[in-house]
């Protein structure tokens, strides 16, 4: 089947019981880079690149402290769930900072959901955090745990000069995930499709990792973007114009606007969740927070669609259905707008030192 679609009804996954997003909760670092800035430093010139500005973590900030954040907010629009409820917290990132660590137990401690729960990090490039969701929805789905909290989280790496550097950001989103009578959105199903396609690597002890420049486009994001979201709406019986928001992986601005139109999509339907112009590629977190951006807005009985995208190469697509309570419990932590919004900018010396890009022994 791999580039298949005709019986696709038979691939997508659905839960053996109900199973929906329950609580969610962005974070982005405050601090913000422009593409110009970094256009000055290498090429002498005022070009912008393929984003206008990208967020950058403060120097007392990764991907454990911007998970717990994230986290605590989806705790916040839960229905009152007790942490110690929480029998799973998975972190999908491209950045966890210890090789040997679990990112996953440290914000299980920090949210108050150990020692009776699982603790694991996912690796899949930038769809290590649509793996977690994937992990939580089985989980609950086969009457395993009651609650799992998913987040995929990145502080970006670029090498310096790299057409990366411009886009390389922080940020991300967790989903707590539930019983459908608590939900938020309601999970209709989801679609994996993978390939070896070698976009995009980083070999161990290597700071910075490597592309394949064009080819990180038609045969490996647009192939698996467009093969899991195709598959999974002729699996599930329905078209572009049955959904209200669609939200793909932002690798940049350019990418998720084109695969939207080839799909079929209206600039109405994908713009809420476009957010890489302002903060950037976050990775893990890119496709996450574009969802979270829309949930923030979204009105009740609503379709959503959710296509993840990670170098290596693969997508993980998901339709979700909003609920009444969406409305009633969203304002209970700070918007995804929130954290975009509030930026302060740097120049390229301060961006240097922030993320230790300058040696010194």
């Amino acid at each position: 089947m791999e580039d298949a679609k005709t019986g696709a009804a038979a691939y997508v996954m659905k839960p053996d019981r109900p199973v929906g997003i329950v609580g969610y909760g962005a974070y982005v670092p405050r601090f913000r880079i422009p593409g110009q800035e970094i256009s000055r430093v290498w090429t002498g010139d005022e070009g912008s690149g393929p984003v206008k500005e990208k967020s950058v973590p403060g120097p007392d900030e990764d991907t454990v402290t911007m998970a717990i954040e994230a986290a605590r907010n989806a705790l916040k629009r839960s229905s009152g769930v007790d942490p110690a409820e929480i029998r799973a917290v998975w972190v999908g990132s491209e950045s966890h900072p210890y090789a040997v660590k679990p990112t996953g137990a440290i914000v299980a401690q920090a949210i108050g959901a150990v020692p009776t729960t699982l603790g694991a990090d996912l690796e899949f490039a930038c769809k290590a955090g649509s793996e977690a969701m994937q992990a939580g929805i089985a989980l609950v789905g086969s009457g395993m745990a009651r609650y799992a909290l998913a987040a995929g989280i990145d502080t970006a790496q670029g090498r310096p000069g790299d057409a990366l550097e411009y886009t390389a950001a922080a940020g991300g989103a967790a989903y707590l995930l539930g019983p459908g009578r608590e939900a938020l959105a309601l999970l209709e199903g989801t679609f994996s499709f993978v390939t070896d396609t070698p976009d995009f690597w980083r070999r161990p002890y290597q700071h910075f990792p490597s592309h394949g420049s064009r080819f990180t486009g038609t045969p490996a994001y647009f192939r698996h973007v467009t093969g899991a979201a195709e598959a999974l709406m002729e699996g599930l019986g329905c078209t572009a114009s049955d959904f209200d928001h669609v939200i793909f992986h932002q690798p940049n601005a350019k990418f998720p606007t084109q695969v939207a139109r080839r799909l079929g999509f209206r600039r109405e339907q994908y713009e809420l969740g476009l957010l890489s112009p302002s903060i950037g590629n976050t990775y893990a977190g890119s496709s996450l927070i574009g969802l979270s951006a829309v949930l923030d807005e979204a009105e009740p009985e609503q379709r959503v669609l959710m296509v993840s995208y990670g170098s290596g190469a693969g997508s993980d697509a998901m339709v979700w259905t909003t609920t009444e309570a969406l409305v009633e419990r969203r304002d209970r932590a700070p918007t995804t707008q929130f954290y975009v919004s509030r930026r302060q900018p740097i120049d390229y010396g301060t961006y240097v030192r922030f993320r230790k890009k300058l040696h010194t022994h």
